[in-house]
């Protein structure tokens, strides 16, 4: 061999894979996998790797800018003018998973996830008239910052004056409607993603159509849209949540599966005839969003292990009770997630399934069918399983099922709609449980609501500590005068002085000395009695201490607690 040729082969660059394999990111085996993967559904090796879970994207993008020498960026907090924005369209940018970043003379700088992406680079120099000069960043940050930064240059009021002076008709089919129609909506359902909204309230009025988002608990955020676009906008929602858009009579339920940047999102809607108009609600379901630990839901230690002790127990049933939107569902699958599901079967019944579990099997109730959750626990209980979550008690069928699982050997998870824990007791005698039946079946309740918590941006000691526990009624805990904090209000939390809601809890754990207060009466203030005397501490109690700590303010616990 010739020593040009012993030199050439020598200078030549590896291909990816191979790096990879030889600083140990890669075995070759499933090098091997991911190039059959690639080659049998024509994608690049890259993006196999990253999709079967191989290497991160950030990885990837820092081997492939080394390759090309391109630089990589950080787009986190980085200002782009709206000019430069204007240079690419929105379509242009998604397409090709590219962000303009700025322009100096005749060159556009651009962020690009695959920096060998020649097509796009010439689609954007032939767009623009410009050169194009390219830098890096991880797949998931790009698409991010698209949504990010396109969403800021075209709000919610440009595209309504757009569509207004279209001039619409009430069914919005003039032509050239179609796509300021769908990115309003996109961008009313992208508005409410970023600023961590748990609802949206599209409200039909006489005059207008009034727009409501739900954020920490309180509705606010109100936008108003002209009146002739109403039918267009509920069209638009409907159709997106499949629903039959002709029906106008009828209350419906859909659901949108809808992706912003690299968040996946799931809407439940619900429509609702009313007077003006169909009145539709979308409650947000982030899977992202959610962490399924107990410590960061609110639990105190003590409560953790309180928890915890029914969770291991091999039978028996948990309920979590508090009002709609108080984060029992996410409760419930904290608890599910202390189960062992490697060596046990475990089974739900959800409506709807909101996320979803390793090694368990979800099941939606569908009633229209005839599947109740008091239908499916009954198919449930012969599939052999070791523990059961039921999404909710509704009627005596589906406790008494479920209390009778618990007497036979199934851990039991469930939610009940009650004011405290103890209340759980006389509800479910109420739906006609027996007494004798629900002392023996049910092991413990976690009553809860979600309180604001202060801002961390805005975040400020209270000097008027004894004025306001005084004019509150609150008794300072352990004779001295505790710290207390208020939020002053900023950009990041919307003035509010508040931003993310933790829970405040209270567990009861049923025992021998509770039984006797439930079969004889039930006796109410003995329960409540024997469960403080084992350590029991209220809502109020925990949310009280959660003030006194920083993390809220006396006010919103009393709000939410006291009402």
């Amino acid at each position: 061999m010739s020593s040009s040729l012993i030199a050439e082969e020598t200078t030549k660059p590896k291909r990816l894979g191979d790096r990879l394999v030889d600083d140990g990111l890669l075995v070759e085996d499933q090098l091997d996998l991911a190039l059959k993967e690639s080659k049998r559904h024509g994608k690049f090796l890259g993006e196999t790797l990253v999709s079967l879970g191989f290497i991160t994207s950030e990885i990837l993008t820092t081997y492939l800018a080394s390759e090309s020498q391109a630089t990589v960026l950080d787009l986190s907090d980085c200002f782009i003018a709206p000019e430069v924005l204007e240079l690419v369209p929105h379509e242009l940018s998604t397409q090709f998973q590219l962000l303009p970043l700025e322009r100096i003379g005749n060159l556009l700088k651009v962020a690009l996830s695959d920096t060998y992406n020649v097509m796009a680079v010439d689609t954007i120099e032939r767009a623009t008239g410009l050169n194009v000069e390219v830098v890096t960043a991880p797949p998931q940050t790009i698409a991010d910052a698209i949504e990010r930064y396109y969403a800021q240059s075209e709000t919610i009021t440009n595209l309504v004056d757009q569509l207004a002076k279209q001039g619409i008709g009430a069914l919005g089919e003039q032509s050239g409607t179609e796509a300021p129609m769908i990115r309003l909506c996109n961008q009313i359902i992208t508005f409410a993603i970023q600023i961590r909204a748990t609802d949206i309230h599209i409200e039909p009025d006489e005059q207008y159509l009034r727009i409501r988002i739900r954020v920490d608990g309180l509705l606010g955020r109100e936008i108003l849209i002209p009146k002739v676009l109403q039918a267009s906008i509920i069209a638009r929602l409907k159709l997106m949540a499949t629903l039959n858009v002709t029906e106008k009579r009828l209350p419906q339920d859909g659901r949108i599966p809808f992706t912003s940047g690299t968040r996946r999102v799931d809407l439940r809607v619900s429509t609702l005839p009313t007077n003006f108009g169909e009145s539709l609600v979308m409650r947000i379901l982030d899977k992202s969003a959610v962490n399924l630990e107990f410590s960061s839901l609110g639990f105190t230690e003590k409560n953790q292990e309180r928890v915890r002790t029914v969770v291991q127990r091999p039978y028996g049933i948990l309920l979590v009770t508090g009002p709609t939107g108080s984060g029992k569902t996410t409760t419930l699958y904290t608890s599910l997630r202390e189960v062992n599901a490697q060596e046990k079967s475990v089974f739900t019944l959800e409506d709807p399934v909101e996320y979803q579990m390793p090694m368990v099997r979800q099941t939606q109730v569908n009633p229209g069918i005839g599947m109740t959750f008091a239908a499916g626990l009954r198919a449930l209980l012969r599939q052999d399983p070791d523990v059961i979550m039921v999404g909710e008690i509704r009627d005596l069928e589906t406790a008494d099922l479920a209390m009778r699982a618990a007497m036979t050997g199934h851990l039991v998870f469930s939610t009940l709609h009650t004011n405290d824990a103890v209340g759980a007791i006389p509800r479910l005698i109420d739906m006609g449980v027996e007494p004798y039946l629900l002392a023996s079946a049910l092991s413990g309740v976690v009553a809860q609501r979600l309180v604001r918590l202060i801002c961390a941006g805005c975040k400020e000691e209270r000097h008027d500590v004894e004025q306001v526990l005084s004019a509150l009624k609150i008794q300072s805990p352990q004779g001295h005068t505790p710290r207390l904090w208020i939020g002053k209000g900023c950009r990041a939390c919307g003035n509010t002085g508040f931003r993310g809601r933790q829970g405040i809890f209270e567990v009861l754990l049923m025992n021998e000395r509770i039984h006797l207060p439930i079969v004889q009466g039930p006796d109410l203030p003995a329960i409540r009695g024997i469960a403080r005397k084992e350590g029991m501490l209220s809502m109020k109690e925990d949310g009280l201490a959660k003030a006194f700590q920083g993390m809220t303010t006396i006010e919103e616990v009393l709000r939410v607690v006291d009402g």
